[in-house]
């Protein structure tokens, strides 16, 4: 017997808490190095662990709901066992799902998309065709996050003095962010905001003349790529915003990390950290937003995508808002940008000494700070700097 354990690297485990979500075999099933053994849920992601080798998964120490305490091995597989015949596993699968579903389209749309057997399981327990759901894992494969996610559209209710309500248990993520939320402003850091007009002119003619460049290059020139090359200025320029507080030391931060707040939706939001901004022009921001934000998208994002970030935008605009305030701080940064809603505004300016009245796309931009860290002169500096760099763009 040649016995291999199924522990986290150290990459996997450094920076977040994780619990089992799903084994997506049993004890006793044979699988192939590489393939989806167990997914496991963290408070920003969902993590697919592959078998390591290939093998029969003897012992699983830690089931559905535990939490993974540092080096402790998840299960247990013995590589000297070999695979049973192509011929007795398709048999076995076939005699399976005759067993468990007597509707062969369904099984016929499971065996299809290769599922795993903890998948089969739940489609066959309620009943599902698994051509209403929308895979995300490796190649749009099936997982039970998504067979669980496409369940949870489901409203449970309740009755109460003939009251109908909807009862939506909190994930780990949602759990996460109340606690991180409630803990940044109420118990660490003292909230204070400042807000600044932004006019986007030349952004927008800079993004007109070159967005079909950028794509060629495989890079979707958005908005939120300029405000992290200004931020980049910025911070450059007053390098005391992308700092952390310990106790009675500031430590500042050589790299530039930019975290962009990204809303799933009804599933919470995560920030996807862009690294060492201050070596990237705005080809290289936006090549690397955009591989991100595809990530995000297809919910495939790794725990060191949402690591280590230095500092964070709120594109809170993008849902309409013109001022958010006070836009909570990512813990333990000591500054947040917020970006309003782009609007076209009536502005007064002043050309040869007489005001002249035009048009304008404005937005409302806001930093908020932890007053422990920084004051108003250091936010207002980068407030400045931010959108001189936005309003002179070079076009």
């Amino acid at each position: 017997m040649s016995i291999v354990n199924i522990v986290l690297d150290e990459e996997q485990r450094e920076g977040t808490t994780a619990t089992v979500a799903q084994w997506l075999i049993n004890e006793g099933d044979f699988i192939e190095k590489n393939e989806p053994l167990v997914e496991l849920e963290t408070d920003k992601v969902m993590m697919e662990i592959v078998a390591p080798v290939s093998g029969v998964l003897t012992k699983i120490n830690l089931i559905t709901g535990d939490d993974i305490q540092g080096d402790l091995a998840l299960g247990v597989i013995d590589s000297s066992v070999q695979d049973i015949s192509p011929t007795i596993k398709k048999i076995t699968s076939r005699q399976t799902h005759e067993a468990t579903n007597s509707n062969d389209q369904v099984e016929a749309d499971i065996n299809n998309n290769a599922t795993s057997p903890a998948v089969r399981r739940l489609l066959s327990q309620h009943n599902i065709n698994i051509k209403n759901i929308h895979g995300t894992g490796k190649d749009h494969r099936v997982t039970s996050r998504d067979i669980h996610a496409f369940l949870k559209q489901k409203p449970a209710t309740s009755h109460t003095n003939d009251k109908r309500s909807t009862l939506i248990p909190l994930n780990n993520m949602r759990k996460s962010i109340a606690k991180h939320m409630v803990q940044s402003l109420l118990h660490t850091a003292p909230h204070v905001t400042s807000v600044f007009n932004l006019d986007l002119s030349r952004v927008i003619a800079h993004r007109k003349a070159n967005k079909q460049h950028f794509l060629e290059q495989k890079a979707n020139l958005t908005f939120t790529a300029y405000f992290i090359a200004a931020s980049k200025t910025a911070i450059q320029a007053v390098p005391m915003i992308n700092s952390q507080l310990h106790n009675d030391i500031i430590e500042i931060f050589n790299d530039i990390n930019i975290g962009i707040g990204t809303s799933l939706a009804d599933d919470g939001l995560i920030v996807p950290v862009l690294k060492n901004c201050e070596n990237r022009n705005l080809l290289s921001i936006t090549q690397e937003l955009t591989r991100l934000t595809n990530k995000a998208r297809s919910k495939t994002l790794q725990p060191t995508d949402v690591k280590d970030g230095t500092f964070t935008i709120s594109n809170h605009g993008i849902s309409g808002s013109l001022i958010a305030t006070p836009i909570i701080i990512n813990q333990p940064q000591s500054a947040i940008l917020g970006i309003g809603k782009m609007e076209k505004r009536v502005v007064v300016t002043e050309i040869n000494g007489e005001d002249m009245i035009s048009i304008k796309p404005m937005c409302y931009v806001s930093l908020t700070i932890d007053h422990r860290v920084l004051d108003a002169h250091q936010c207002n500096q980068f407030l400045n700097c931010f959108v001189e760099t936005l309003e002179n763009w070079r076009v």
